[in-house]
Order: structure tokens, then C-alpha cells, then sequence
């Protein structure tokens, strides 16, 4: 199902937006500060979940992701494979525009995204067509992210509404 592979991209990119300790940012040896969440999702990161729709549909899979440190932020590429066999890749983009916040982009995201730190938690929500034709079947996502103290884990639960309706839940664990 189309909507349950959104949703694991959205999940995704909540994780991404993630901190793995209590402070915002930490000091590099050349003096630039580089965020938490850029730390967290350098190099490899796996991930596991489930996707839930109100009609009944689940599906698990796993997330291999790949974080790029750049000159303004992070890009993260995962690489999706569902317990059908399916496998997908999406790229997410994210800049910093602030010291608690983050654009986003991706291929199949309208608009953008902002994202929000706040603590332990990052919240952001955005729109996706999950029609690939002429015809529009938006969604909007809302995540909810929460990071281990420790660094080494994150959960991301991400509600996918259509309209005024919620219609799916995704919950992801990330490990290092």
C-alpha cells in the first residue's frame, strides 16, 4: 500500500531530525557547532517498524540509513525494505535555519517541512502526494520523535491523516 511506504519515509525523517543527548549542540575542535542530530545520524544508522492503517493493513520492514554531513546540515538517504519484498529510497535534505529548527525536503514531500527541538522531543508535520498521476491523494503527517539519553537509540511515532481523518500510525526504532 502506497500510504504505509510514505509512512515509513515520514517516520524516517522524524528520526533524523532527532538529538542523542539534552543539548541542542556540541562543540567541534575547529569551533563550528555541529547538532546532536547531525552526530547521531553520520555514517550508519538501522531501524525497525510497523505500519498500522485503520482498515486493517500492516506492514513491517527495516531501514538502512546513511547520514551525509554537509556545509549546512544533513542528508539522509534510507533504503526501505518491507516484509513483501518491497524496497524503496528516499533522500531527505535538512538545513538548519535556527538554533532548535530545521528545513526539510524530500522528493515527494509538498512544500517542505519545518522541524522544531524541543528537549528530548522534535515535531514536525508535512504533505504528501501519494498519487504519482494527475491526480492529487494528499496526506499529512505528523511526527512525534523522542531520543535516548544515551545517544545510542530513537522512536519516532508518526500519525498520517487524510483530511480530518487519522487513518495510520507508524512507529520506528533507530539504533546505532
Amino acid at each position: 500500500m502506497k500510504i504505509a511506504s510514505t509512512a515509513v519515509f515520514a517516520a524516517s525523517l522524524a528520526a533524523s531530525l532527532l538529538s542523542a543527548s539534552s543539548s541542542a549542540f556540541a562543540q567541534t575542535a575547529g569551533g563550528m557547532r555541529e547538532t546532536v542530530m547531525e552526530r547521531f545520524f553520520r555514517g550508519q544508522t538501522q531501524a525497525e517498524g510497523t505500519f498500522r492503517a485503520i482498515n486493517g493493513t500492516r506492514r513491517d520492514l527495516d531501514i538502512a540509513l546513511r547520514g551525509t554531513v554537509t556545509k549546512t546540515g544533513l542528508t539522509l538517504r534510507e533504503d526501505i525494505r518491507y516484509d513483501d519484498g518491497q524496497k524503496e529510497r528516499k533522500t531527505w535534505h535538512f538545513v538548519r535555519t535556527g538554533p532548535a529548527t530545521y528545513s526539510g525536503t524530500r522528493e515527494d514531500v509538498i512544500g517542505g517541512t519545518t522541524v522544531r527541538v524541543d528537549g528530548n522531543v522534535v515535531r514536525f508535520n508535512y504533505l504528501v502526494d501519494l498519487d504519482p498521476g494527475p491526480k492529487q491523494d494528499v496526506y499529512r503527517f505528523f511526527d512525534t520523535l523522542t531520543f535516548s539519553r544515551d545517544g545510542k537509540t530513537m522512536s519516532n511515532t508518526a500519525v498520517v491523516w487524510k483530511t480530518i481523518l487519522p487513518v495510520a500510525r507508524v512507529k520506528i526504532a533507530f539504533r546505532k
